[in-house]
């Protein structure tokens, strides 16, 4: 137990000490903190600045339709009006679009006794912010158009067609009623997903290249005439780790400290009101824990199976899978936390961290699940551990020559 105590405070102080745990200490939050400053700008603008021309040949249709596109969020584009518009008027709007005079245009086509026809044309093939914005102001003139027909009035049609703004709540698993946010809860779980996989991976990564560092220089074979191979595989998992918990507890202070100033107010009420619970405060640690154990072991047996970092890159990508799916998920699972393949996810213990983090986001998850998750992370651990200190036994002395399949398999027995 000394030599495990030695191992992991040696491995502590100096990954501690390094220059780039400081540096990232610091970038990381920074990072997170202009990116997703920079997405909700965008969100909030990304209909804004375009020169669009609406062209039909009805001109009340025409008008009522600029003057919703000009309305609300769309407020700072610029919206011309062609009317009456001929066909020969189309080549000309054609040209204008491809010679960036405008942005694109909405062509109308009426015909007495039927429902108009709409066709927006632009360079971009992907905007379809701007196409949906479009169909739902022509919607919304066609509507008020009609009405006008039948003889109501403007004040009674501007009642009629009043945008109403939905509140969420959120019925808690005491029945209480409690107020929700669909785009908090998003970037919580989301913003949680990411630091863990950031910090699992990064401290699992830094297990398998100490390894691989200390493997080429021959220093193992000084540290084993004092040390076991598995005291010195423990100290390694022990060290790293807690340094990826000593950086997030930094970040939760700063956080912490970050919340009670005046800085915090946009952030902590209005359309990105975003809280944490006392639970997700205890289950974040715990999967970062079990998260960093379930990877840091598999890429301390892989990395005992490498003669250089080069050749531990070729094998990181297909540890990334289950990151990759999990964030491919995350649509659906936040969507549908409580579904049959939400819960798999958060079963299956290479993707329950990042799963359960997207759900807490959305809804809390039953302790039974949590229960079964947590089981089924460490049983996943212990299974890996055995595989991979079986493999670091003897690979962690053997040099100059890549391992095959039949040589691994002969190493888990000889150990």
């Amino acid at each position: 137990m000394n030599n495990i105590t030695l191992i992991a405070r040696r491995e502590y102080l100096e990954q501690i000490r390094g220059r780039a745990f400081r540096l990232s200490t610091i970038a990381v939050p920074l990072l997170f903190g202009v990116i997703i400053g920079i997405m909700y700008m965008a969100g909030r603008g990304s209909a804004g600045g375009k020169h669009l021309v609406v062209a039909s040949s009805d001109a009340a249709l025409a008008n009522a339709v600029r003057a919703r596109l000009l309305d609300g969020k769309t407020a700072g584009s610029t919206v011309d009006v062609l009317a009456p518009a001929k066909a020969a008027d189309r080549p000309d709007l054609v040209h204008q679009v491809s010679t960036k005079a405008i942005d694109g245009f909405l062509w109308i086509e009426t015909t007495p006794g039927q429902a108009p026809t709409a066709v927006y044309e632009s360079q971009s093939s992907g905007d379809f912010i701007t196409d949906s914005r479009l169909e739902s102001a022509l919607n919304h003139a066609v509507v008020r158009e009609r009405l006008t027909a039948t003889g109501v009035k403007a004040g009674e049609i501007d009642a009629l067609l009043k945008d109403i703004d939905v509140e969420t709540l959120q019925v808690d698993k005491e029945g209480r009623e409690v107020k929700s946010n669909a785009m908090g809860s998003f970037y919580k779980g989301y913003l949680m997903a990411i630091l863990l996989t950031m910090s699992t991976m990064i401290y699992g990564l830094n297990v398998a290249r100490s390894i691989i560092q200390e493997k080429t220089s021959r220093i193992f074979e000084v540290m084993l005439a004092i040390a076991k191979p598995s005291d010195m595989l423990a100290g390694k998992l022990i060290g790293a780790g807690a340094v990826g918990l000593t950086q997030i507890l930094i970040w939760a202070i700063a956080a912490g400290i970050l919340a009670g100033s005046a800085l915090a107010g946009p952030i902590l009420s209005g359309t990105l009101s975003i809280h944490f619970s006392w639970v997700e405060a205890l289950v974040f640690p715990t999967y970062f824990v079990l998260g960093y154990l379930l990877n840091a072991s598999m890429f301390a047996g892989l990395a005992a199976t490498c003669e250089t970092e080069q050749e531990l890159q070729m094998y990181t990508p297909l540890a990334a899978v289950p990151v990759w799916l999990s964030f491919g998920l995350i649509v659906f699972i936040v969507n549908n936390p409580n579904s049959a393949l939400s819960i798999a996810a958060s079963l299956f213990p290479f993707t329950a961290p990042i799963i359960m983090m997207l759900r807490m986001g959305s809804q809390m998850p039953p302790f039974w699940q949590f229960a079964a998750s947590i089981l089924c992370m460490l049983l996943a651990i212990w299974a890996t551990l055995w595989f991979s200190s079986r493999l670091y036994r003897v690979g962690i002395l053997m040099y100059g020559k890549r391992a095959t399949l039949p040589e691994l398999i002969r190493w888990i027995r000889y150990s």
